[in-house]
């Protein structure tokens, strides 16, 4: 029997790349939470820049850092999150999600992406504990993301945290305009979201794309809203979630995020 406690589960909104030296409000609210995370023995990441055909676990015991953006300030491209992997709890999720029913390989080379290091150099500054990613399959939908999360959540009682890495906002198109007050539609999907999620209102969230206010314009493809299922799959419908109220930078990049498990 596992002696650790459940680990949490978050999901972060890692919004640009210039969030990792641009912390506006969530970086300290990240960096608050962190200190409260104990006895964790691993994160687990799944983040929208790793998508692939079918399930891919990363067993890298060292990984560098990814710098997986273009036309950005080039401090940017000198930053490292030198955390370790750990690739015998990778073989172990590989495990789960192939008896879960998920086809699954190997990537015994892969880095850490710009949505894993981004949020943990906020979250976990000393990069002290190891990091491995579970990719996104291609054809991920709602459905289908909060079933991996449920098939990653057993993870938990082996002291794995759960990092689900993606934007309550990601319209791009829209990331370059001139202005500086948030765009209502980004505050009226954020409101949604939070209702929902505070309700563990699972069966709205899978069907946001029609319900949600504004969601084809807060998401005009949906790679970075998913891993919010993902995280909502690893959690039971009685944890209580914490609200990280990010809120938006960029006019258009809401940055809520969410926590559960943590003490």
């Amino acid at each position: 029997m596992s002696s650790f406690a459940p680990a949490p589960v978050l999901f972060i909104s890692h919004g640009a790349p210039t969030f990792a030296t641009e912390p506006a409000t969530l970086g300290p609210l990240l960096r608050n939470l962190g200190q409260q995370l104990h006895d964790v023995r691993a994160v687990l990441v799944v983040s929208p820049h790793w998508q692939t055909r079918g399930v891919e676990v990363m067993t890298t015991a060292t990984p560098v850092t990814v710098h997986d953006f273009g036309g950005f300030p080039a401090a940017l491209y000198q930053l490292q999150y030198p955390a370790h992997g750990q690739p015998q709890l990778a073989e172990e999720v590989a495990q789960l999600l192939t008896e879960a029913g998920w086809p699954v390989t190997h990537d015994t080379q892969r880095g850490l992406d710009h949505g894993a290091w981004v949020p943990l150099m906020h979250l976990l500054p000393q990069a002290d504990v190891p990091v491995f990613q579970v990719s996104m399959p291609y054809n991920l939908n709602p459905a289908s993301a909060l079933q991996l999360g449920r098939a990653l959540s057993a993870m938990r009682a082996q002291g794995v945290l759960v990092l689900a890495s993606g934007s309550m906002t990601h319209n791009l198109y829209e990331f370059r305009q001139l202005g500086a007050a948030a765009e209502d539609y980004a505050i009226e999907f954020t409101q949604w979201v939070r209702d929902k999620v505070r309700s563990h209102d699972t069966d709205h969230l899978i069907d946001y794309r029609r319900l949600a206010p504004h969601a084809q314009r807060a998401h005009p493809t949906e790679e970075h809203f998913l891993p919010l299922l993902v995280a909502l799959g690893a959690v039971s419908a009685d944890e209580p979630v914490q609200v990280l109220n990010g809120g938006v930078d960029h006019r258009v990049l809401s940055m809520e995020s969410y926590a559960w498990g943590v003490a």
